[in-house]
């Protein structure tokens, strides 16, 4: 049985990693990955129309239900957080032109829902895909395996959160 696909993104401004995940039988099943690379010479606003544009082709191609986006983790290199965070709006953009839902998680949120540990290495969480969620091409460039775990993280912990909802509603 597939369910609805979710098309999971790692944003970035030179480099950013798209993946598009299934859930079938129970279990994610991974049904294509990019990354999708910007010249830094180009001017950045034809940056965040290329990505734009990639994403919104991505939707298109798999019919995404939904979009899954690592939330920017601020750290100390501002001018990169500012880009990233430019690059994940562009994302939003094409999620809300597609009509899809987004749902954005952190990258400790990430981790602990792929491995069961919220500070895992790169290295964990690709290891963790193949052999804890049995997913097949799981590609080594770490912008596209991290595009994977974020949407893999949704379709395991999207339910969970929609039932957490519901009993806070109540």
């Amino acid at each position: 049985m597939f369910d609805s696909c979710v098309l999971g993104v790692d944003p970035g401004i030179a480099s950013l990693g798209i993946a598009a995940v299934a859930r079938r039988d129970r279990r994610p099943d991974l049904l294509w990955t990019e990354t999708v690379r910007t010249p830094a010479d180009q001017r950045e606003q034809h940056r965040l129309a290329r990505i734009y544009a990639a994403v919104r082709a991505a939707i298109d191609a798999h019919a995404a239900a939904a979009l899954a986006v690592e939330r920017v983790a601020w750290n100390r290199n501002v001018t990169s957080g500012l880009q990233v965070a430019r690059a994940t709006g562009v994302v939003l953009l094409a999620a809300a032109d597609a009509g899809i839902d987004v749902a954005e998680y952190g990258p400790l949120e990430v981790k602990l829902a792929i491995t069961g540990v919220g500070n895992a290495s790169k290295r964990q969480v690709h290891a963790a895909l193949v052999s804890a969620h049995g997913l097949r091409g799981v590609p080594s460039q770490p912008d596209a395996a991290d595009a994977v775990a974020v949407a893999v993280c949704h379709v395991t912990q999207s339910r969970l959160r929609r039932a957490a909802d519901r009993a806070v509603a109540r």
